[in-house]
């Protein structure tokens, strides 16, 4: 998939005018390479999915093991993207100041030795509290993934790019499930942190092989260094952009969060089953780039992302309808929001990068923290007492949607956005 791709992208190119910078920083990648860097940057991006997903099948029975509310074992994926979100905005503006080696380095040791905490966990504040710290630490591989892609690629090939990685990337939320069920049944709930600190080690061996990337860095204090967000907030076609951007998490986040208990307690199917569900939905997603490649060969970007929008809408309308009557309907009918949710990622990722042409550390850490933001609103509204979660999944994504295609169309009235670098 990743290979068409790009082969779609090498055809698009073809009809676009030619952008004669290369990409000598992938190419002096001596350990990585040009294709390890590609999936470097996925493992990296990957981060939220591993450190969440892999779990999911064992928040049931972390609720039952420590004998507390559902909504306390919940407060364990809210905490980890609120101080993930933190971590984004302290780590990009550093990344700008000290470069990405150095903060990745940092992060992610952090990140790991976080994991095993977890592991060892004597009661649910413990838990909270150490998958905090490790959420701080896995902010910096968000922060510092996507400002690499933008020190790396110029034009269409940086579109392609983030396309493949996000293909490459929702393979986490289709392997991770399965993979934890299959630890449920080797070993404890602390098994799956035992894994995510293993993967953390894996990393940080990645980043001390990467090759720093940033060119100029800034010389500003710490504190001017952060005051740096602000300045990109006040960019309007990046603050434009940056809610209808990370608004999907919402609708996103709170299918994860619910999606074990609509599963394994509504309809009451084993933990190997529901992982087999969910990897149904990340199927979706992992198609969704290499759609919006191939349709970006015949319709414009606007087209596309107002579509997708228009599809998340009945895709809810389908959940709330249907999606009660059996497991395998609920899929179903929420399968097209996986896709689209993907599809659009890509163009609008790189609208947003386009918009700022320096801060670039700064830039992606507001668009990972306020993509994780959303996320944990929406799993904070799923943790609510719900009638029915189903119908509650159902109802986000068509608002979610509606919301999202309202402010996309009001941008493009207000004539907001700069062109890209491949019209300018």
């Amino acid at each position: 998939m990743c290979g068409q791709i790009l082969q779609d992208n090498q055809e698009h190119t073809k009809h676009k005018r030619p952008d004669h910078r290369t990409d000598d920083t992938a190419a002096r990648q001596t350990y990585l390479g040009g294709k390890g860097l590609i999936v470097f940057l996925a493992l990296l991006t990957a981060f939220v999915p591993l450190s969440t997903d892999l779990y999911l099948p064992a928040l049931p029975t972390i609720t039952a093991y420590f004998d507390v509310p559902e909504y306390q074992t919940n407060l364990t994926l809210i905490m980890f993207f609120i101080f993930y979100a933190l971590g984004t905005l302290m780590w990009g503006p550093f990344s700008d100041k000290y470069g990405r080696r150095p903060i990745l380095i940092v992060g992610l040791s952090a990140y790991t030795v976080a994991g095993l905490l977890c592991a060892v966990s004597a009661d649910i504040y413990q838990l909270m509290l150490f998958r905090a710290l490790q959420a701080i630490g896995a902010g910096a591989a968000s922060a510092v993934s996507v400002a690499i892609v933008k020190d790396v690629y110029r034009g269409r090939r940086r579109e392609a790019i983030l396309a493949v990685i996000q293909s490459l990337v929702v393979i986490a939320p289709a392997v991770a499930p399965i993979l934890g069920a299959f630890l449920l049944n080797l070993t404890s709930w602390r098994g799956t942190f035992v894994a995510q600190a293993i993967i953390g080690v894996t990393v940080v061996a990645g980043s001390v092989a990467f090759r720093e990337t940033l060119g100029e860095r800034t010389g500003v204090s710490v504190l001017r260094t952060l005051g740096r967000l602000g300045v990109v907030l006040k960019n309007p076609g990046f603050a434009s952009l940056l809610p209808i951007f990370s608004l999907i998490s919402i609708s996103n986040m709170a299918f994860i969060a619910a999606s074990s208990y609509i599963y394994q307690d509504d309809f009451r199917v084993s933990s190997q089953i529901y992982s087999l569900y969910y990897a149904l939905n990340a199927v979706g997603m992992m198609f969704g780039p290499a759609v919006y490649m191939r349709l970006s060969r015949r319709f414009e970007r606007f087209s596309i992302i107002t579509g997708c929008f228009v599809v998340m809408i009945v895709s809810g309308v389908l959940v709330y309808v249907w999606g009660e009557s059996a497991p395998w309907a609920f899929a179903l009918a929420l399968f097209p929001t996986g896709v689209m949710t993907t599809c659009s990622r890509p163009p609008l990722t790189y609208l947003l990068l386009d918009q700022q042409r320096a801060d670039t550390g700064s830039a992606s850490a507001l668009m990972s923290s306020a993509k994780l933001v959303m996320g944990s609103v929406g799993m904070m509204i799923i943790s609510l007492d719900w009638e029915s979660l189903i119908h509650t999944v159902g109802a986000l994504n068509v608002v979610i949607g509606a919301m999202s295609a309202g402010l996309w169309l009001l941008v493009q009235k207000r004539s907001l956005l700069k062109k890209s670098e491949e019209e300018a």
